[in-house]
């Protein structure tokens, strides 16, 4: 990972108040999902949230991909497209989340990627369990770590790298984890991986590595720049922290009524009132609670059905809404126990924050 001064900007601070121009940048390129459509149990493609760190790659030809294997193995292999769908294929629903999201909601701000609220969606993704290409090349007994590099590459803080992340063989060799072609029973998205792409149920999108097209076995644990200097938990600066992992429980509510154009206040009629939301965890962690809060007052809302170990769950609420001005809230809890919290966790790099999904509303 070469260090070029040329594209090594100075050095960011934290921030509060309006969103810089490189945010707003970043902030079209990539895109949350609109809370309106939370009421999907599957996230349509062209809706699912988006994060790129680098440019798109292009192309021209799925056939003429390969996919490396490689390092600590007996059996280093390349392996095409098609070599992948002829073994054992899966579908599973998955909820994956932007790490980052919620990042504009907590103070002070690291300057990244300007989320507010949606960088989430879940798909029906389809493709072969990893282990099925990791058990052909055979794990050396020494290996601690297998990394997966996709093909954008860029700079960040000046460090020249392709995209990179890292699991442990254990959960490398699950189930679960898979080599996907497929979106919502559609060939993958140019910006979703196409052709091909990881899939890491229960962790942060950050780890569903796209465009991939190298594994490579490690005998030590994996260095590369995402890994261990971008996706890290930290408070402060002098910290090494600890790499960004399984999704925090969280949930999120369909915003009622109609919006303000500008300020996306809603406006609701006085009367009973279904409100909508989905709420998840990681690591396969099932939703046992959700609660809506009115002014500070919580109730249980009605959980809807288990769509999956991995997929978010629906929940509703019935508010008998009375005229004037209030606050409407959600917050989740996960069968290990964990509540969002009232107020944001801070972390230096804004990753995390599971914090309850608050709405002003006003009813006439």
């Amino acid at each position: 990972m070469p260090h070029h001064a040329f594209f090594d900007p100075a050095p960011r601070a934290h921030s509060d108040g309006l969103f810089l121009r490189d945010e707003v940048r970043l902030a079209n390129r990539n895109h949350g999902a609109l809370l309106e459509t939370l009421r999907y149990d599957v996230t349509p493609a062209g809706l699912h949230y988006l994060l790129n760190h680098f440019d798109v790659p292009y192309v021209a030809d799925a056939s003429a991909w390969r996919l490396d294997i490689g390092g600590k193995v007996r059996t280093p292999s390349s392996l095409s497209i098609e070599d992948i769908r002829r073994l054992p294929q899966r579908t599973l629903r998955v909820t994956l989340e932007c790490a980052g999201s919620g990042r504009a909601n907590v103070s002070p701000r690291w300057l990244s990627m300007p989320w507010m609220h949606g960088a989430v969606g879940t798909a029906e993704w389809t493709g072969t369990p990893l282990r099925h290409v990791l058990e052909r090349a055979g794990l050396d007994i020494d290996t601690v770590e297998v990394a997966f590099f996709g093909a954008d590459r860029g700079f960040d803080k000046g460090v020249e790298h392709a995209y990179g992340r890292s699991l442990e063989p254990d959960l490398a060799l699950g189930d679960d984890v898979l080599l996907v072609h497929a979106m919502n029973g559609q060939p993958l998205l140019p910006q979703h991986g196409f052709p091909l792409r990881l899939i890491v149920p229960g962790w942060y999108g950050m780890a569903s590595v796209k465009w991939l097209h190298r594994i490579e076995a490690l005998a030590e644990p994996f260095d590369g720049y995402q890994q261990v200097h971008s996706y890290v938990y930290k408070k402060t600066a002098q910290e090494r922290g600890t790499p960004v992992g399984h999704m925090r429980v969280k949930s999120l509510m369909v915003p009622p009524g109609i919006p303000d154009w500008w300020t996306e206040q809603r406006m609701v009629e006085a009367g009973p009132i279904t409100l909508y939301g989905r709420a998840w965890s990681g690591a396969g962690v099932p939703i046992t609670e959700v609660e809506v809060g009115v002014d500070g007052q919580w109730s249980q809302a009605q959980l809807g059905p288990v769509a999956g170990r991995y997929a978010w769950r629906g929940w509703q609420f019935v508010w008998n809404a009375t005229k004037g001005e209030h606050e409407l809230a959600c917050r989740a809890t996960g069968a290990d126990g964990a509540t969002q919290p009232l107020e944001a966790p801070f972390d230096r790099g804004g990753f995390g924050n599971n914090m309850v999904h608050r709405l002003q509303v006003t009813v006439r």
